[in-house]
């Protein structure tokens, strides 16, 4: 099972670097797996630590996707890192072991420190919409067009029925980096 959170890791200048990532557990340990090249691959190896954020607010993710939005950020307890300010749930992380591979290798962290700073208030289907098509727009170039048109018709019901005004931003934000991608595509094929 992969959980969507946020992860923020530090470089060793200090600079952080904050991504939405998709995470596992094998027994008590965090399983963080970036691609070769990864700037949080990067910051991992180098600091061995990490922070993972739990947010329901989907304009995070949509917005370091996008590059629409600007982090509040604050020091956490006991690693060298930075959290979300605004954050359901943090957990400091540190390496433990890799498992190498060649494109994906596997980080395992412990957790050393975790804090809840807000209740968690229940599932939205346009949140989960967002998410996916986050997913999407992160593989564009993976995808074929039609594709990525017929899941963003069927994630638009749920955003229909049940987006409050943060999952029509992010929604908003994310159907536009699509848009600007295939006017990019169809302008280079033209060129």
């Amino acid at each position: 099972m992969i959980f969507e959170t946020i992860v923020s890791t530090l470089n060793t200048n200090g600079q952080p670097h904050v991504t939405p990532f998709g995470i596992r557990y094998e027994n008590e340990l965090v399983i963080i797996s970036p691609y070769k090249p990864s700037t949080t691959l990067d910051n991992i190896i180098a600091t061995k630590c990490a922070t993972v954020n739990f947010t329901d607010d989907v304009r995070v993710f949509a917005g370091a996707l996008t590059q629409h939005q600007s982090l509040d950020l604050t020091p956490t307890d006991q690693i060298n890192g930075l959290r979300l300010k605004h954050t359901l749930t943090h957990k400091e992380l540190k390496l433990v072991n890799i498992k190498e591979d060649e494109l994906r290798p596997q980080l395992y962290m412990e957790v050393v420190h975790q804090v809840q700073h807000q209740p968690f208030q229940g599932f939205n289907r346009a949140q989960a919409a967002v998410i996916e098509l986050a997913v999407l727009a992160s593989r564009l170039h993976l995808i074929k067009p039609d594709k990525v048109k017929s899941e963003m018709q069927y994630l638009q019901i749920a955003i229909d029925k049940t987006a409050g005004e943060r999952e029509l931003q992010a929604w908003g934000w994310i159907t536009e980096k699509i848009e600007n991608f295939y006017a990019e595509q169809s302008g280079a094929n033209l060129a």
